[in-house]
């Protein structure tokens, strides 16, 4: 029998970072698909910088990212101490990583970093709720 006396209704708020990463991993895996089966070079002029993007490369680290943020998430809603810590890694990682394409797509990076930002929250504040209900 597990001891509920230290779940509040806050535990919804890890659910919620395990839904958000579930949701996301499941983008970047089909994201991922799609990159590797239509490998190509992709370039991009913006604002007179030219970047130059190997798409098959790009899919292969979105495919592996996207199954880990499906397992995590999977092992969140399962009250696994271990996913939250990676999780946090994850959303660290994302947040930081989508500083760098705010000049490319500013209101994209800003959602995915307060995305990122609540999830970091849940799961730091509100994380071990969701290990006492499992």
């Amino acid at each position: 029998m597990t001891d509920n006396s230290n779940v509040t209704g806050w535990v919804g708020w890890g659910y919620f970072a395990a839904t958000v990463l579930l949701i996301a991993g499941i983008f970047d895996t089909i994201q991922g698909f799609v990159a590797i089966l239509a490998p190509d070079s992709a370039y991009f002029v913006l604002d007179g910088t030219l970047f130059v993007f190997d798409l098959q490369g790009w899919g292969w680290w979105t495919l592996l990212i996207g199954l880990l943020l499906v397992l995590v998430a999977i092992a969140l809603f399962l009250g696994a101490t271990w996913a939250r810590v990676v999780a946090v890694i994850l959303a660290i990682l994302s947040a930081v990583g989508h500083l760098f394409t705010i000049p490319a797509q500013p209101w994209w990076s800003l959602i995915v970093i307060a995305l990122d930002v609540l999830i970091i929250y849940a799961l730091t504040v509100h994380g071990r709720e969701m290990k006492a209900r499992g």
